[in-house]
């Protein structure tokens, strides 16, 4: 059997980290980039928008792509345009270009994502593959935390452009690390013109709900118009032949049900995440500050138990790991749902979802990947990323809505919404079955 090659294993991880990390580090620049380049904040919300955007709309097309191609020559060229992007951003002269440089960005990072997945599963054998995906996730946490934390001192001592120069020496080393550790495939194709028809279509369809769902708390209908325009974009992808192998992969024992509990833990997750910084400032009257650290409950249990948890589903499986998880962040929310206290009693309280996440998180990641064939890794790593996408965004919008009809009391509405959304996912993961194992490539 041949060894595991757990430089892969690193490079994936560290892929996922830079994702993450720009993902969260912009947010608390946001105010000096919109004084600096003199824009507005309708406009500055797109340095966010602009990354997530191509994450979710070519999401598909790059798992496509990945496995078409040399994962090699593929990771070289992904490294080198989100480096270069990244670069651009730091540099940006105006909000356009910004925007622009964020764009391409959020391109290359929905391929690092698809490639990330792609790397820990083929690298590893299979008996090692959950401690894999385990590490991976503590990347991925790893990031999160660090987004915020580091970026406001960064802003401050520094300044904004460099929250996007501190992601080029990692993307760096995961081209390094590929490079030393992945034979050179055949040379790059061009992804095919049908796969970029897919995301002008399913993309932009789900682009549009996106939109939607983050208008929707506002009191004018446009959003109802937004939301229409997903309509023909969706079936227009559904009946073309692209949307057949999805529709097959879905079709795939141990695939779908994965998928439907990640939305619904991601759903009920952002809820809270969007209500809990009102609550703890609006509600409570912390500062910022304080409601900040309450917050990094979350992500730190996450960061403690992920690892842990893959070392476990090494011995009794990924699904009993996966499933324990999901009713540990179960417990956690009817803790919150229970809550009566300050910040302290939030903060335990948060860090029971955290840990649950940790064990469940990964191990169903593990558990999906295991159940498709080797051609159809890439496809799911980003039919699985785009959910957890979709999820994000409508979690937000429903807490944004919650915190708009209820205020302080959406803190429990938004508990005992996601408390019911993760028995849901938890009885989804316990009654799905496992499919065809895949092996470690040569």
């Amino acid at each position: 059997m041949e060894r595991s090659r757990w430089g892969l294993v690193v490079a994936a991880g560290l892929a996922v980290f830079v994702v993450q990390l720009d993902a969260t580090i912009v947010n608390i620049a946001l105010p000096s980039i919109e004084d600096d380049l003199r824009t507005s904040t309708s406009f500055v919300q797109w340095v966010v928008l602009g990354y997530l955007t191509p994450i979710i709309g070519l999401g598909l097309c790059a798992g496509r792509w990945v496995d078409a191609v040399d994962s090699r020559r593929a990771l070289t060229l992904t490294c080198a345009g989100f480096a270069l992007s990244t670069a651009a951003a730091g540099l940006a002269p105006g909000i356009g270009w910004l925007v622009a440089a964020r764009l391409v960005q959020g391109t290359f990072g929905a391929i690092l994502m698809a490639l990330s997945s792609v790397l820990a599963t083929v690298s590893v054998r299979p008996d090692a593959r959950a401690r894999a995906y385990g590490l991976i996730m503590l990347f991925g946490t790893t990031g999160g935390v660090t987004g915020p934390v580091v970026g406001g001192q960064i802003v401050e001592s520094l300044g904004w452009p460099w929250i996007f120069y501190l992601s080029i020496p990692p993307v760096a080393a995961v081209a390094l690390l590929a490079a030393g550790q992945l034979p050179l495939g055949d040379r790059l194709t061009w992804p095919q013109r049908r796969w970029l028809v897919e995301a002008a279509t399913f993309g932009g369809g789900a682009v549009a709900v996106l939109f939607a769902l983050s208008l929707a708390v506002t009191e004018s209908p446009v959003w109802i118009v937004v939301a229409l325009l997903a309509v023909p974009l969706v079936v227009a992808w559904y009946r073309s032949r692209d949307a057949v192998p999805v529709r097959e992969l879905l079709g795939t024992r141990g695939v779908l049900g994965p998928h439907a509990a990640l939305v619904l833990v991601y759903v009920g997750l952002h809820v809270l995440i969007f209500v809990l910084p009102f609550f703890l400032q609006h509600g409570l009257g912390t500062t910022p500050g304080t409601a900040g650290l309450v917050l990094l409950a979350y992500p730190v249990a996450a960061l403690a138990t992920s690892y842990g948890a893959g070392m476990v589903a090494d011995r009794v499986g990924t699904r009993p790991v996966a499933v324990a998880g999901a009713a540990v962040i179960t417990v956690g929310f009817v803790l919150l749902l229970l809550a009566g206290g300050g910040p302290v009693d939030l903060f335990w309280r948060l860090a029971v979802v955290g840990a649950g996440f940790g064990l469940f998180n990964g191990q169903l990641q593990v558990f999906l990947m295991g159940n498709v064939p080797r051609s159809q890794l890439g496809l799911t790593a980003a039919t699985s990323n785009l959910v957890r996408q979709m999820g994000n965004a409508f979690g937000t919008a429903t807490g944004a809505a919650l915190w708009a009809l209820s205020g302080s009391s959406a803190l429990r509405w938004g508990a005992a919404l996601a408390a019911v959304s993760m028995v849901i996912a938890g009885v989804t993961v316990a009654r799905s079955r496992s499919g065809p194992k895949v092996e470690v490539s040569s």
